[in-house]
Parts: structure tokens; sequence; C-alpha cells
């Protein structure tokens, strides 16, 4: 959109006080290290993006909330977000942001129906999921990293569990959305969820 390459809606103190968040305990892969990479991917690709500065906010809101006990994390934090943001943008783009967070649940795109939103949020989950399309040794670790965010599950049940998630995302036609993270990134992620499972199994 024009006139908003350079814009932000948020402030340090709202950016501090998400930092403290992520910093939190127990964050051994949904911590402040993703949403830098997730920011670097957003400078990266930012010619592509509608509205920047909204998939920028949703970066920084999609997982301030994470704790692995729950399975309400998304919804916490994009209510969160409809806090913190509230009288920053207009309504109807609030809503955009806080429906990229919620589709961080199951990484559908929300708004299929809506052309102006719907690019910049397939572009946004598919940030969220290229670590699957990461090279094997970074994918391994955050592979471990989960693990370690779940170690109050029991090993069974975790192996269970972890490969049930994995198998939902090799049962669909396409991991990515958009044209350039599936040329770039679809072939190495089945590779990595492929290993994954073998070991999972064995």
């Amino acid at each position: 959109m024009p006139g908003m390459e350079n814009e932000t809606l948020l402030d340090d103190d709202i950016r501090n006080e998400l930092t403290v968040l992520y910093r939190g305990a127990g964050r051994h892969y949904h911590g402040l290290d993703h949403v830098e990479a997730l920011l670097a991917l957003w400078r990266e690709h930012r010619a592509l993006i509608d509205d920047p500065a909204a998939i920028e906010a949703a970066i920084w809101f999609h997982d301030a909330v994470y704790d692995s006990r729950r399975n309400d994390n998304e919804h916490l934090s994009a209510l969160l977000a409809r806090e913190k943001l509230a009288g920053r943008v207009p309504e109807d783009r609030l809503e955009r942001i806080v429906a990229m967070i919620e589709a961080t649940a199951t990484h559908t795109p929300p708004v299929a129906g809506n052309p102006q939103g719907f690019g910049d949020a397939a572009l946004f989950l598919d940030m969220d999921l290229s670590i699957l399309g990461a090279p094997p040794a970074a994918f391994d670790a955050y592979e471990e990293a989960i693990r370690r965010e779940y170690a109050w599950v029991d090993d069974a049940d975790w192996r269970k569990g972890r490969a049930g998630v994995l198998r939902r995302f090799a049962e669909r036609p396409r991991l990515y959305l958009t044209d350039t993270f599936r040329q770039n990134l679809e072939a190495p992620a089945r590779r990595n969820i492929e290993r994954s499972l073998a070991s999972l199994s064995g």
C-alpha cells in the first residue's frame, strides 16, 4: 500500500513488553530468536507485501502468549494484539492482523475470500513455517527445541503426538501457500518431515 513502506504500528513500550514475554522461561523455540528470524524474512520479502506494518505486528504478537500445556495460545495472543493495538489502526486493519495471528493455529489462510488480505496472510503463514524447509541441521535443532518445550510429556506420548502433527503437514497438497516459498522450501521441508517421522517411529 502506498505510503506504508516505513510505517510501524508498534512503539518501544509494546516492543519492550513483548520482548519480556518472548524471553520467558521454557521458550526454547518460540522465543525472541523466532521473532527475529521472521522479521528477517519480512524484510527480505517486503516487496511482495501489501501491508508491511500489519505483518510486522502479526510477527511480534503471534506467539506472545505461549504455554505448551495450553491449546489456545494463538487465540490469547490475538486477544493481546487486539488489546494493545486498539485505537492505533482502523478496525478492519486490526481484524486482518488478529485473523493472521489466529490462523497460526492451523496454518490455513483466514481470508481466502478477501484478496486484500489473502496474499499477506499467506506470506505470513509461509514465513512461520519456513523452519520446516531449513537445512537439516537447523531443522533438527528446531525439533530438539520443540521437544524441550514439551519436556513434561513422556517419550511415548511425544512420539505419537509429534508424529501426528507432522503427518498432518505431510498430507497437505502444498505445505507453502505462496509460489516463492513453495519453490524454495517445499521439497526440503518434505524431506525434513519424512526424516523426522522415520526417527519418531524408530
